[in-house]
């Protein structure tokens, strides 16, 4: 989404009466942050990180406290708490493995990243029947180890680990991605970049998979068919480095389901089209509208690994698009069954695809009623839109944090909404619309909006509306629509 030098932060839209309406959390720069459908902070849990921050019911909230500063670490979370309402570390997990830096001396962290998920809930965002408890049951933690597969490259790795432990911090079940390399499908192009450039970060090691998100099935209507690669307990990821989405077995570890790293593997992952950079691939939980189904922030920019075109010249990043897509789409047979990418969003890809785009981040969460919670983190921007794809709230992060001196980011890396139940804290906030503003007239204070006089040219109707510079006029007859080198028929738009 390009932003102008000036424009307004804070709820900018919202339709009472069509929104799903409850708590907002995400993290700030400032902390943990819970805000009403209006846009008031009704709750600050000051300096919490959270990569996310996710709610429970009684108000509880989890997050971390602190990131690991460490040249050979990546991304990494010293631990991960569950704090009540008034700030108490109720729950804390930091026991992953002992780690340091050479010289100094060693600590337990958690290294945790990207996601993690407390029993009763397979998303850890809200649907019917599906609370995550609060104080018991065990913790899936997506974390970090560092090693070496001479089978994926001669470089240190950063691999990705999924542990699980119980309520005391006893590690009781553990998957690790390079343990499953054959299982992947990488051909021999890919095999070969990975080899040399596994995404490397320097002394960190080779991010070569960069799982960034992950969630149990739960129940679901393909394994009450009799498939068993969708067993409720089996753990659904994606990962955004080599574009791989999968679900792999508890019980076996196997993967029983992929897509990717190739989408022209067959006439179904074509149709799909490419998935590139994604996150938060899951399944729609069951009592949701589109349950079963698997929705997923299709990033685009810049993902993968393979044959080096002029896009990439060494095969890492060999695929690449310039706008996302929210997809909701069937795991059997691959049907998109419902989208929301710039089309929909009321943007022709040719002229202004970067109006829905997020190349990193991001994440999309069913609501109740139907509507989508859709994250778009790169821009701090928030949206909920209807199944027809109406917008019927929006907020953009008032908070920027200046990176390397001189650069500014609002990023939100994921939001979710909760029921206002879940929070007993606070009595139900009063819900207000905010219809949207006319952009086209909207002036900050002191802007001119006087209008031109309006001067007839000879033989020129001075009603006419006239078309954009390099593009066709429009009229019915005319089918098609032209914008420099590149034509749109009209019947594809609709």
């Amino acid at each position: 989404m390009g932003y102008p030098g000036i424009f307004p932060t804070g709820t900018t839209v919202y339709n009472k009466d069509k929104a799903w309406n409850g708590y907002t959390v995400f993290p700030t720069k400032k902390g943990a942050l819970l805000i009403d459908m209006n846009g008031n902070e009704v709750k600050l849990w000051a300096g919490l990180e959270g990569f996310p921050n996710k709610i429970l019911p009684g108000g509880y909230v989890f997050g971390s406290t602190g990131s690991i500063m460490s040249k050979y670490s990546f991304q990494d979370e010293k631990d991960l708490v569950q704090v009540d309402w008034d700030g108490n570390i109720v729950w804390k997990f930091d026991k992953t493995e002992l780690y340091a830096d050479p010289g100094q001396e060693p600590q337990y962290f958690a290294r945790q990243h990207h996601d993690y998920q407390r029993e009763g809930s397979t998303v850890g965002y809200y649907y019917p029947g599906g609370e995550p408890k609060t104080d018991s049951g065990n913790t899936l933690l997506l974390t970090h180890e560092n090693l070496y597969n001479h089978d994926i490259s001669d470089k240190r790795l950063i691999d990705d680990k999924i542990i699980e432990v119980d309520w005391d911090g006893n590690i009781v079940w553990s998957w690790r991605a390079s343990d499953h390399f054959d299982e992947l499908g990488f051909d021999e192009a890919a095999k070969n970049i990975l080899y040399r450039n596994p995404g490397l970060h320097g002394d960190a090691g080779g991010d070569w998979m960069h799982i960034n998100n992950f969630s149990t099935l739960g129940e679901n209507k393909w394994y009450d068919a009799g498939d068993e690669r969708f067993h409720p307990d089996n753990i659904i990821f994606d990962a955004r480095n080599s574009n791989i989405l999968a679900i792999i077995s508890k019980e076996t570890g196997k993967i029983v389901w992929r897509l990717g790293p190739d989408f022209n593997e067959n006439e179904a992952t074509r149709k799909l089209g490419w998935i590139i950079g994604q996150h938060h691939l899951h399944m729609i939980p069951k009592g949701l509208p589109g349950e079963g189904d698997l929705l997923v922030f299709d990033n685009g920019g810049q993902g993968g690994y393979g044959t080096p075109n002029p896009g990439s010249v060494d095969g890492t990043n060999n695929a690449r698009r310039d706008y996302s897509r929210v997809l909701q789409f069937n795991p059997v047979t691959l049907e998109i069954t419902w989208q929301y990418t710039p089309l929909e969003a009321g943007w022709l890809l040719f002229s202004d695809p970067s109006n829905f785009y997020s190349s990193y981040i991001s994440s999309a969460q069913r609501l109740p009623n139907g509507n989508t919670l859709i994250t778009e983190g790169s821009d701090g921007h928030l949206i909920e839109v209807t199944p027809e794809h109406e917008i019927v709230w929006e907020y953009i992060n008032p908070y920027f944090k200046t990176l390397g001196g001189k650069f500014k980011s609002n990023m939100i890396y994921r939001a979710y909404r909760v029921p206002y139940e879940w929070i007993p804290q606070l009595e139900k906030p009063t819900e207000t619309s905010i219809e949207p503003l006319d952009v086209s007239t909207f002036r900050v204070p002191g802007a001119g909006n006087k209008k031109a006089d309006a001067t007839a040219v000879d033989g020129i109707d001075p009603t006419k509306e006239i078309g954009l510079t390099g593009t066709s006029e429009e009229d019915e007859e005319n089918t098609r629509i032209d914008f420099c080198v590149a034509s749109i028929n009209k019947d594809e738009l609709k």
